[in-house]
């Protein structure tokens, strides 16, 4: 699911989680949404490869809506959740 910048909605909170691997971006995501109010969009920013099926498990186990993911030119990974 890759989209380009112009197309994804605004973040309302974002999540460095660059250089973690597994399990901690998911961690920290699920922190920052724990603090969020329903309908708005995290965003999450990590290097781990894996963490793109990662998001798309957690979305699925969670509930929280996946928006998008893209990976960028330099192998960042953004993700993009809607807090359920």
């Amino acid at each position: 699911m890759n989209t380009d910048d112009t197309t994804l909605p605004a973040a309302d909170r974002e999540v460095d989680a660059r250089g973690l691997n597994c399990p901690l971006p998911i961690l920290k995501a699920k922190k920052a949404l724990a603090d969020m109010d329903s309908g708005q969009v995290l965003k999450v920013r990590a290097t781990d490869p894996g963490s793109l099926r990662d998001f798309q498990a957690f979305s699925r186990q969670t509930g929280n809506a996946l928006l998008a993911q893209q990976t960028l030119d330099d192998g960042e990974m953004v993700h993009l959740l809607r807090r359920r």
